[in-house]
């Protein structure tokens, strides 16, 4: 009975500090995850949780731990802020991960993501046929931010009082060189039509393109495993 009174007291003590201390620490460290504030957050739950559920671990510095970690995590969002080289060596760069509708594979193993994850982090966006894409950046939270190509952020159907064309959306049909042949038969079509349409873009095998995608009208677009951009723009902090 008296442990599970001084987990009850802990509880009603910890936790109002925990707010108090995250308010403190900002909306940034909320709303966000950089790997500073991620860290920050599982150190905070390591030393809550410990302090919680064995009695026998003095309570006070578990306070003094919360309190500091709180400081500390405050003190480098304010040199963060002051210092962009500070900034920059603990946490991530964003990445281009799309560019002008073709994907970067080698910034995308860099990432750790795969091609399926980007795939549903646009249609998060909205976005359903990659070849729509300017640009797409994973940002150093982890987040995506996506750019549209100008001509794909036409007026809206009411701007012009004709009826809305039908959506436009792209599945795909080869992933890192294995083709997706249930894709093809459900459009209606075969590997001999993919074989000649990518031998149309100059490819002899499969193994060689990275992603491929077919819209509603049958039209493919291919990313290749040499499709690199010498000139792309760089995205800092």
């Amino acid at each position: 009975m008296s442990d599970l009174l001084i987990i009850v007291g802990r509880v009603l003590t910890i936790l109002p500090l925990l707010l108090i201390v995250t308010l403190f620490m900002g909306k940034r460290a909320i709303g966000e995850l950089p790997v500073f504030d991620f860290l920050v957050i599982i150190t905070l739950a390591s030393v809550v949780g410990a302090d919680i559920a064995d009695p026998n671990i003095d309570h006070f510095p578990t306070i003094i731990a919360v309190i500091l970690i709180g400081l500390l995590q405050k003190i480098v969002s304010y040199v963060k802020l002051a210092n962009r080289q500070v900034g920059r060596l603990i946490t991530f760069e964003p990445t281009i991960v799309v560019y002008e509708g073709t994907f970067l594979q080698r910034n995308l193993k860099d990432t750790g993501f795969s091609i399926d994850n980007i795939l549903q982090m646009l249609r998060d966006k909205g976005v359903f046929d990659v070849n729509e894409v300017e640009i797409a950046i994973i940002e150093a939270n982890g987040s995506l931010s996506v750019l549209k190509k100008p001509e794909k952020n036409p007026v809206t159907a009411e701007d012009l009082q004709i009826n809305q064309p039908p959506s436009k959306i792209s599945y795909p049909v080869i992933v890192e060189g294995v083709i997706h042949s249930k894709v093809l038969e459900a459009r209606n079509l075969n590997e001999e039509w993919l074989q000649a349409e990518l031998r149309n873009k100059g490819i002899t095998n499969p193994k060689d393109v990275f992603f491929a995608s077919i819209n509603l009208l049958n039209e493919i677009e291919i990313s290749t495993y040499e499709d690199q951009f010498n000139e792309i723009p760089p995205i800092q902090h």
